[in-house]
């Protein structure tokens, strides 16, 4: 049976080295920061070129499929994720890390047909390291297959988060809270890359036991959460039911038994969902 997606996988891996190659440039120049949603919420020029030069490409090669790119939503477009062949991009995942050249910087994009995700891309550029996913044939770094740690003990693992962008008192307690029952179970340690997209490759790649977070968006983790379960792992939402990648919301383990774990320990709130209606 022919593969209907492995063209547009093949264009994937390629547009996310060729943004790579973009990425690694600009951090031998000056790099101009701009804010978003608040002073931490960074973007600069090089997140709004590459995420044009990979939404160009595409609609070059398969002009009626849809597009979720970070920067777009930001302008203004819907965030709406629909049955249509549909690329979910983020052009800079780790931009703070890429403001201060801190080591660990990707290029993700995932891919949904009616709804599902299909195939995930994530190039960690600095490192060289291109990830990838199909639905139902496994996922590799480089060529070489990944597959999550088979360390079942929750004392024994490490666990990956962030601490997002929000600064609100009560979101920033809450973060707090759920680190602090975290370490105290006690695991190994507490890590984190600064891009969401890395730490669910390294839950693919049985580095990290499980990775949880809650405000991320859809771009961050799109093709990370394909990462996840093609290596074996598994994702869940933080109250422990199915993951919505709309949600803002996301544990990833390399099992079930740890993912309600560390659930039992987040203290769980519910920022405003990617796709909810833009105001009026």
């Amino acid at each position: 049976m022919a593969d209907l997606w492995q063209d547009a996988m093949d264009h994937a891996v390629n547009a996310a080295r060729s943004a790579g190659e973009v990425v690694q440039e600009a951090l031998q120049e000056d790099r101009t920061v701009m804010t978003k949603s608040s002073s931490v919420d960074l973007v600069t020029q090089t997140d709004l070129k590459v995420e044009k030069l990979i939404i160009q490409s595409v609609k070059e090669k398969f002009p009626t499929h849809r597009f979720i790119g970070e920067e777009s939503v930001a302008a203004g477009e819907a965030c709406v994720l629909t049955d249509s062949p549909t690329w979910i991009i983020d052009p800079i995942d780790g931009t703070t890390n890429f403001v201060h050249a801190f080591p660990f910087v990707a290029v993700s994009i995932g891919f949904a047909v009616n709804k599902q995700m299909e195939f995930g891309v994530v190039y960690s550029c600095l490192e060289d390291k291109m990830y990838t996913a199909r639905r139902g044939k496994g996922a590799f770094c480089n060529g070489e297959p990944l597959q999550v740690s088979g360390q079942e003990d929750i004392q024994q693992a490490i666990i990956a988060t962030e601490f997002g962008s929000n600064r609100d008192p009560e979101v920033v307690e809450k973060i707090f809270s759920s680190l602090r029952s975290i370490l105290c179970i006690p695991v190994h340690g507490v890590r984190g890359a600064g891009t969401a997209a890395i730490n669910m490759c390294l839950v693919a790649s049985g580095c990290v036991e499980a990775y949880y977070e809650i405000g991320i968006h859809v771009w961050d983790v799109a093709a990370g959460s394909l990462m996840v379960s093609e290596a074996g792992g598994v994702l869940m939402d933080v109250e422990g039911g199915a993951v919505d990648l709309m949600s803002r919301r996301i544990v990833a383990a390399n099992s079930k038994a740890v993912a309600q774990r560390v659930v039992a320990e987040i203290d769980s709130f519910s920022p405003c969902r990617d796709d909810a209606p833009l105001p009026l």
